[in-house]
């Protein structure tokens, strides 16, 4: 059974997750976050440093650095982390298209190239591999994103944005490339896992009612699911979710945070200032 430790970044409401094998002390980091400041431009290793320092303390030795999808609300730590733990970047092999969509969005140009390169692997649906003697499976989960992979280890499963928790539902589909129908087609490939299985989610938004979620049992989402729950249909899915989809603002990260995932966490080429820029696309999203 793998270890599980979780690492909540309240500022954008995000899980990220060191998943280790007793065994052999190999370890994932899931979904890490680069802290950033709209405001002056300036990135902070502090969420990053948290996981390095867990990391380190634990002895474990990080194989892979693992993203569930390219995040549109933070921006990824994945390169930093890799630089100072090593281990593989990899994510789900709909990332090209994610690239393509957003680097015509973005007018990116050579060096950039939307075919997933910036990564070390692209994973494909079903693909197995290995986290020390942890065999872990893919399964690709689109609808909120195209690129949206869910990598399940014996009785857990780390799910991105597809489901969050019972009260809050599941992930909008409003972004390019985004489907609600292909959505709730994964949610029920997840709600087809063992009932016992625990999805631990990538974000929780907690009212001050209760606590941060972390994993939610898939007989629990089946049952208590506001948006899925108690077997909701695809077409009142679709429709509850385009309707709800038409009313959200964007998210307050979106044009760095796309920027950067897309290119495996790592920022846009430095100028010959030696200092890196983000676009803003004038009236495009």
């Amino acid at each position: 059974m793998p270890d599980v430790q979780h690492f909540y970044h309240a500022g954008s409401g995000t899980l990220s997750y060191v998943l280790s094998d007793p065994s052999t002390s190999s370890a994932a980091i899931i979904d890490p976050v680069l802290e950033f400041s709209v405001v002056s431009g300036r990135t902070d290793m502090s969420s990053s440093q948290a996981l390095i320092d867990f990391v380190k303390q634990k002895s474990l030795s990080v194989e892979w650095i693992l993203e569930t999808h390219a995040h549109a609300d933070h921006l990824s730590s994945a390169q930093l982390l890799k630089s100072a733990l090593g281990g593989k970047v990899a994510i789900g092999r709909g990332i090209t298209r994610v690239q393509e969509t957003f680097g015509e969005i973005f007018n990116l140009k050579p060096p950039f190239v939307a075919d997933g390169r910036q990564f070390d692997h692209l994973f494909d649906d079903g693909e197995a591999f290995n986290i020390g003697d942890l065999e872990c499976r893919v399964m690709a989960t689109p609808g909120h994103t195209n690129d949206s992979v869910t990598y399940i280890v014996d009785d857990a499963a780390f799910i991105g944005d597809t489901l969050f928790n019972t009260d809050a539902g599941s992930a909008r589909c409003d972004f390019p490339g985004g489907d609600a129908g292909l959505l709730y087609d994964s949610i029920q490939k997840l709600l087809g896992l063992p009932p016992h299985t625990t999805l631990y989610l990538c974000h929780d938004y907690p009212p001050e009612s209760r606590d941060v979620a972390v994993g939610v049992t898939v007989a629990e989402q089946s049952a208590k699911n506001i948006h899925v729950g108690k077997g909701a249909t695809r077409e009142a899915y679709v429709e509850m979710r385009e309707s709800r989809d038409a009313t959200l603002p964007l998210p307050r990260l979106i044009i760095p945070s796309v920027q950067v995932n897309i290119r495996a966490g790592a920022l846009p080429d430095a100028e010959d200032n030696d200092v890196s820029y983000l676009k803003i696309p004038l009236n495009r999203l």
